[in-house]
């Protein structure tokens, strides 16, 4: 059901080699036209004002910090989510995707200069502080955050195991910026946590999409089952606020209730690449229903979009993030640093596109706001891909761009709107008095549905690691 260390090692180092020998190619074919002068005489500019910078700035500048600026400078002028890791970056990042670093454990990207919680990760010292998706980070003990790359914000972020750092943050619906004190710890992030709902039906949230996930989704399945025995009504998997990870781990567990068929596939200017379903229902092919909301990113959007292209599952929810891009980890030799660059974008097998789009539940469902939120819903919704400066067109998208959606879920499961709603539908109740919107026009067909819980499994083939994202 999933990829070996060794074949993801492969597939990573083989992109890598195909990017190096297509960028020589091009050099070598442009090395005669104007367009090669142009770019050298840039580099030459590069030079000048780099020397400038060393001879004439009022104290000596760290000359390694200047050039890390500049390549990451490049890089994040692409888009929002290329960026250069230097070797303790890429080192933390490569401990991140084992599953266990250190930290406050919040997922966050750059916004207007300054530092924007995704999520935060569930059991950590950031979410128990009360941080929430959709905060602006605007200082770090006292210092702005403007002006500082995501890396090097982050950075300042981790540090010893016990200190206390000092959040400012600003955050929709309060007038006043306000600080909040986390003492750091090391996160390890359990990404898959499980449950009996509703007496019958195996309750699973994933946190996150790292090496542990698919050993944890296979786990809580079999104990589940271990639980129920053969009296399992269906299965709900909790994507809510889960900001995304690696893309094979994506597709293992689209693949888990798969039997074939294709998962997701990849296109860019390089290559393109299409994963497809292994034979092999780990449910049996119970009734599955998904959840989602505006923090549902990246892997989880893949999930989403694989499972409901294929009928398998159920959406319940609100639109998603809308991050429906490819970040591959490409190392830099020697120098023991990285660049994490957007190389494609990802399609759902129906070959639609997510970027800056999301995806839409079947069934639109908001999360009930206790009394002192319902003033601020508006405030409450995160906005989403489609909002991010410099975020990649939807090649696919005809009409006008929008993504993400309210990220709010109710700690209290008894007051989870979208759980409840979950629950009901797989024990074959209607629903459809608490969807806000219809999702599709077909209003006699969302009542069926309704009724009779879908589950059929669907359409799995070969399965293949390609790089985080």
């Amino acid at each position: 059901m999933k990829l070996n260390k060794f074949a993801r090692s492969l597939s990573l180092i083989a992109l890598g080699a195909i990017m190096s020998a297509g960028l020589w190619h091009a050099l070598n074919a442009a090395s005669a036209g104007n367009d090669n002068v142009k770019v050298y005489k840039q580099l030459d500019l590069f030079g000048d004002v780099f020397d400038r910078v060393r001879s004439d700035y009022v104290e000596k500048p760290d000359e390694e910090k200047l050039v890390e600026a500049a390549i990451n400078g490049m890089l994040t002028s692409l888009d929002p989510h290329s960026s250069y890791l230097n070797p303790k970056n890429f080192k933390n990042m490569q401990v991140q995707t084992r599953g266990e670093f250190g930290g406050l454990g919040i997922e966050v990207t750059m916004e207007k200069g300054v530092v924007k919680v995704v999520s935060p990760i569930d059991d950590t010292p950031a979410a128990k502080a009360g941080v929430q998706a959709g905060d602006l980070i605007i200082k770090l003990d006292g210092k702005p955050v403007r002006g500082l790359t995501l890396n090097q914000a982050v950075d300042k972020m981790r540090g010893k195991v016990g200190e206390p750092i000092v959040i400012t943050v600003l955050r929709k619906g309060v007038k006043e910026p306000f600080d909040i004190k986390i003492i750091r710890d090391i996160i390890r992030i359990r990404s898959v946590k499980h449950s009996i709902e509703g007496g019958d039906i195996g309750y699973i949230r994933i946190t996150s999409f790292n090496e542990q996930t698919q050993p944890g989704l296979e786990k809580a399945i079999k104990d589940i089952q271990k639980k129920l025995g053969g009296k399992v009504k269906g299965y709900i998997i909790d994507l809510r606020n889960n900001p995304g990870g690696l893309l094979d781990q994506a597709i293992s567990v689209s693949d888990t209730f798969l039997e074939h068929g294709e998962v997701v596939s990849t296109r860019g200017r390089i290559e393109s690449d299409r994963w497809n379903a292994t034979p092999g229902d780990l449910t049996g092919g119970k009734p599955v229903v998904v959840l989602v909301n505006g923090g549902s990113a990246s892997a989880s959007e893949i999930v989403s979009g694989a499972l409901q292209d294929h009928k398998r599952a159920t959406i319940i929810g609100t639109r998603t993030f809308g991050k429906g891009s490819v970040q591959t980890i490409i190392p830099l030799g020697a120098h023991g640093g990285a660049i994490r660059l957007t190389t494609a974008r990802y399609y759902t097998p129906k070959g639609r596109s997510i970027q800056a789009k999301g995806i839409t539940p079947d069934y639109v469902i908001e999360e009930e706001l206790p009394e002192e939120l319902k003033a601020k819903a508006e405030q409450l919704k995160t906005r989403g891909e489609a909002s991010l400066r410099g975020h990649l067109k939807n090649d696919k998208l005809k009409g006008k761009e929008g993504s993400g959606s309210s990220a709010y879920v109710a700690k209290d499961k008894a007051k989870d709107t979208q759980l409840q709603a979950a629950i009901k539908f797989l024990h074959g109740q209607n629903i459809a008095m608490m969807v806000k919107k219809p999702a599709k026009p077909a209003a006699e067909a969302k009542q069926k549905r309704a009724e009779k819980p879908a589950g059929a499994p669907a359409a799995k083939d070969n399965k293949a690691q390609k790089a985080p994202n």
